[in-house]
């Protein structure tokens, strides 16, 4: 398959995600109307902070590094194209969350990662297939394996704080 030909298959795909998760995203904000303005619950616990920090240079810092050097300075198009979708649908989740957050104003936000992140593992998974075996890649795959692993324990996490997001109740004792 050539290069241009995985870009069309991506765009496609990527596009095709992303208009059935804002589809499912305004859906259910529709049905969610009537509810109460959503507010983050606040301050964060001090580990979440952190937690949230890391994720931020590991998620977005480490890749970014990799695609500068590896797709833009040493001209790899494959790592390039791998990556380079993979920060366009990262930032397509961040400009969904900020506007169900900011503009939308309800609970929907809390749902957005729950719909991203799942996509996010197929796209590292289909990155290593993409990458291919080939030893000049090894670090990259290394890459895409690390990230597989902070995705899923972010998503984890993520759901570990879904009580306090939707402020449930806890029973002191």
């Amino acid at each position: 398959m050539t290069s241009l030909n995985i870009n069309l298959y991506l765009l496609i795909e990527n596009l095709i995600f992303f208009l059935v998760a804002t589809l499912f995203i305004v859906v259910v904000n529709w049905g969610w109307k009537n509810t109460k303005t959503y507010t983050l619950p606040l301050p964060f616990p001090g580990w979440y902070k952190i937690w949230f920090g890391s994720v931020q240079i590991l998620g977005i810092l480490l890749p970014l590094v990799v695609m500068l050097l590896w797709g833009v300075w040493w001209s790899d198009r494959t790592v390039l194209t791998v990556l380079g979708w993979y920060f366009i649908v990262l930032g397509l989740q961040i400009i969904s969350e900020r506007v169900a957050l900011r503009e939308l104003q309800n609970v929907v936000w809390v749902m957005v990662p729950y719909i991203y992140l799942p996509y996010r593992f197929w796209q590292l998974y289909e990155g290593l297939t993409i990458l291919g075996s080939e030893t000049k890649w090894l670090w990259v795959r290394y890459l895409l394996i690390f990230q597989l692993v902070l995705w899923i324990i972010n998503y984890a996490i993520d759901v570990s704080q879904l009580p306090r997001l939707f402020r449930w109740e806890v029973e002191q004792k």
